[in-house]
């Protein structure tokens, strides 16, 4: 079964109501270099989970929360810079 984002009626339902929507036939490889989560921030935040703290799924919850406001700010702009740069040695297209 189709996930909701890709199923053909939501495709035509996003064609219907978005001029501009690109369709899943268009969009890119599924890339973690499309989300700077994916290669630099995810480290830094599980850096500042206090691991000790987490006994269940509420904890887990309650420390995820707390740990996502102490990733350093700085970590986040090295990140989107990194990304913005390597797309713009790659002219924005793909990268390799």
């Amino acid at each position: 079964m189709e996930q909701g984002h890709t199923h053909d009626l939501t495709q035509q339902w996003c064609k219907d109501n978005f001029p501009a929507f690109i369709d899943k036939d268009h969009w890119p490889p599924n890339s973690p270099d499309l989300n700077p989560l994916d290669y630099s921030i995810w480290d830094e935040f599980v850096n500042v989970i206090n691991w000790d703290k987490v006994k269940s799924k509420a904890t887990l919850i309650q420390e995820l929360k707390r740990a996502v406001k102490n990733i350093r700010e700085e970590v986040v702009f090295e990140s989107c810079n990194s990304w913005t740069n390597r797309l713009s040695t790659n002219d924005f297209g793909y990268l390799p």
